[in-house]
């Protein structure tokens, strides 16, 4: 046969194959797409449907396809945007017609009703002042209602949207990198599986994928796990850090898991990671919300209630990393176990302070030269937050200690702080304030830590040294060279929080009594018990007590519109010192015994703490626990401290530390820069001792009998983490 003439079929079998592994990976990745829609989807559906909403939200649905209880007039920044409720509404109608086995399931006058709505949206196309509505709020709701019913909708109404969802795009101004650029392009990816654009959807899942990384010094997460949503570098990891960037990371982590887009296991763990030792670990037992770390928010009413556990499920079908830390979180959150877990850490850059046991949970806020106060109050809230982070110490054995407190708040004695007491708060233009000291920070070692804060308030000028020593059950506040000029008296605040028990209180040479309500002066206080808490003033100073009715409201707190001005009126403890007007060289002492009876608290006055105060002065605070054998200590600049009989601390610069001790030898350091200025940290030691680590240099003495250390301090973004070491 000639050679021309040989059979073809080889040849053709040969397409037939590669026509059908084209067609085969097409559809495929058609299939992929179909799943990822499916279970977007699923997730919208998932929400109990409550028929009496849904008859609700259609009987306020007018002729006009406008809902009557909508005042569609006002754009302002400050009225909050009241238009959301009209596409969130229409989200809820949509989740109804869509979801089997509940009474409006493909329903035809919820349709029309739903179509109707959705007209008179496209037509008068409500743009907000605030660039968050119309980026996000707007085209988050309605392209959800696509993806639920929008193939049930006429064309020509779903082509007429399509410009309103697309303002959610990457070149969007709220698209930088943030909280927001993550929520902007998940946005952006529901829409292009909505119109069936897979290889933009492709690019965007790219740019979702990369988002998980550390940016410290910029928008984003930091090396030490909090968040920054803005330039100014304040801590922002339980809001935007945490409603948007982590939890739309880990919704769309769970939406293309199994799929040729499914993210890489290293970005999927350097979240678990952010939420164990970022988010988790800045709400009160991984649990509540921690008012510490809110900002302007902190003028919203809110409900109290324990996170949900999504997101960590959604985690947990990702990755087996740290997956029984995460289970523990789940059952906390259900309320299955109490919590066990105790830590102390320090977030260097954000300049906050947590400490937690499984029976309380206690925070310190501040700022430095470094970062900024408090958030400005955008678009209303928060006109009252100027003094939130001048060393705020708030203390929580369950998390609703200070829960909606804020209507009846007085907002210049808050937890912790030391407050010029002027006649009323400053503008609310006027809050956000760049901190003025270096001198800012921490030391820590996983479970105890000592907090340092050389105070200058940018607002008034007053000044302070402020520590905080956290052992075990038991925290004391040392505040020295207390210093204001402004003809005006200064208060430092040990506590303001709800009442929720009979407060006890004993005075120099006078009984324990029960305090009733209303305004009180002590002259010689000793202690003051309440709710499972016990303050002991170990130097006889005046301090003041109020405890009953306060009144206010939350329209008081904010220039947002719309907001209730019915009077609130809760009770509430208040605890300050008084340190005169024009203070020159104010101090304070006050120690903090958490998990205590009142029995237990007496017998602890009349026997003595174990606490004892080795320097109180504006250049060395210091305190022992004798029963722990530990040492903390701020130093603001280079001195001595005797530790005990024969053991000598001498330090050659600024720093915090923290030092184990056992028979008379120092067993374990642990020290930071809170200046974030020195490479290294140099101090000398009695005794002579060797370490094995080789950014520590120790030079034994053996004629004077002691070490010199020199320490390679941690640089750049681990400036200001604390470092331990163990001592031979």
């Amino acid at each position: 046969m000639p050679k021309n003439n040989l059979p073809k079929k080889p040849i053709i079998i040969i397409q037939i194959i590669f026509v059908l592994l084209y067609c085969t990976k097409v559809w495929a990745q058609v299939d992929e797409i179909r799943l990822i829609r499916q279970r977007i989807v699923s997730q919208l559906k998932s929400n109990p449907i409550k028929a009496e909403e849904v008859s609700r939200l259609m009987n306020n649905i007018q002729s006009d396809g406008s809902f009557k209880y909508i005042n569609y007039e006002d754009l302002s920044r400050t009225a909050s945007f009241p238009q959301r409720k009209h596409t969130a509404g229409l989200v809820t109608l949509a989740q109804a017609h869509e979801t089997e086995g509940n009474p409006y399931y493909l329903n035809k006058v919820l349709l029309n009703k739903i179509i109707l709505a959705t007209n008179f949206w496209v037509e008068n196309d409500f743009v907000g002042d605030n660039w968050h509505n119309n980026q996000i709020t707007t085209p988050g709701n309605l392209v959800n209602l696509m993806l639920l019913i929008g193939e049930k909708l006429p064309a020509e109404l779903v082509n007429r949207a399509q410009p309103i969802i697309s303002r959610a795009n990457m070149n969007a101004s709220g698209a930088r990198p943030s909280g927001d650029r993550i929520v902007i392009a998940g946005i952006l990816a529901k829409n292009l599986l909505f119109i069936e654009d897979k290889a933009t959807f492709e690019e965007i899942i790219k740019i979702i994928a990369n988002e998980i990384k550390f940016s410290t010094g910029e928008r984003g997460m930091q090396h030490d796990y909090s968040f920054h949503h803005r330039i100014d570098r304040v801590n922002n990891t339980t809001s935007y850090g945490y409603g948007k960037y982590a939890n739309a990371f880990g919704e769309w982590c769970d939406y293309v898991a199994g799929t040729k887009y499914a993210f890489d296991k290293d970005k999927i763990n350097q979240l678990v990671d952010y939420y164990l030792d970022g988010v988790y670990k800045q709400l009160v037992f991984g649990v509540y919300e921690d008012i510490s770390v809110k900002k302007r928010s902190i003028a919203n009413r809110s409900t109290f209630q324990a996170k949900g556990t999504l997101e960590i499920e959604r985690l947990l079908r990702s990755t087996s990393y740290r997956s029984k830390e995460l289970k523990e979180i789940i059952k906390l959150r259900k309320g299955e176990v109490t919590p066990t877990l105790s830590f102390a850490k320090y977030f260097w850059h954000s300049e906050h302070f947590v400490l937690q046991r499984p029976n309380y949970y206690t925070t310190v806020r501040m700022f430095s030269s470094r970062n900024k106060n408090m958030e400005k109050p955008y678009n209303g809230p928060g006109i009252t937050t100027h003094h939130r982070a001048d060393g705020t110490n708030y203390l929580m054995l369950k998390g609703d200690e200070y829960h909606n407190i804020w209507p009846i708040y007085d907002w210049q004695k808050i937890s912790g702080t030391t407050i010029l007491q002027k006649p009323e708060l400053h503008d609310g233009e006027s809050i956000q304030k760049a901190g003025i000291m270096d001198f800012v920070g921490a030391v820590e070692n996983g479970q105890n830590g000592a907090v340092g804060f050389d105070f200058t308030s940018p607002h008034d000028g007053t000044k302070a040294k402020k520590a905080w020593f956290f052992f075990d059950q038991t925290y004391v506040c040392l505040g020295t060279g207390i210093k204001g000029d402004k003809g005006l008296p200064v208060a430092t605040t040990v506590d303001q929080v709800l009442i929720r028990s009979p407060i006890s209180t004993l005075e120099t040479g006078k009984k324990a009594v029960l305090l009733p309500d209303g305004n009180h002066k002590f002259r010689q206080l000793k202690w003051l018990y309440h709710g499972n808490i016990g303050y002991l003033f170990p130097v006889e100073s005046s301090v003041h007590v109020t405890n009953k009715v306060e009144t206010g409201r939350w329209s008081d707190i904010t220039d947002q519109k719309n907001i209730s001005n019915k009077i609130v009126s809760r009770e509430v403890l208040k605890i300050w010192f008084d340190h005169g007007v024009n203070p020159q060289n104010g101090s304070y002492i006050y120690m903090v015994f958490l998990g205590i009876s009142e029995s237990e608290l007496k017998s602890l006055y009349v026997s003595g703490t174990p606490y004892s105060i080795l320097s109180k002065t504006k250049e060395l605070q210091a305190v022992k626990n004798k029963e722990e054998q530990e040492v903390q200590a701020v130093f603001y600049q280079s001195g001595n401290l005797l530790l005990e009989n024969k053991l000598n601390l001498k330090m050659d610069s600024a720093g915090i530390i923290l030092l184990q001790l056992n028979h008379g030898k120092v067993h374990s350091i642990s020290i930071s820069d809170p200046t974030r200025k020195l490479k290294e940290i140099t101090f000398t030691l009695d005794g002579l001792y060797k370490v094995l680590n080789r950014n520590i240099s120790a030079i034994k003495n053996k004629q004077s009998n002691t070490t010199f250390f020199t320490l390679k301090m941690p640089e750049k973004e681990y400036a200001g983490k604390s470092i331990t070491f163990q001592l031979k």
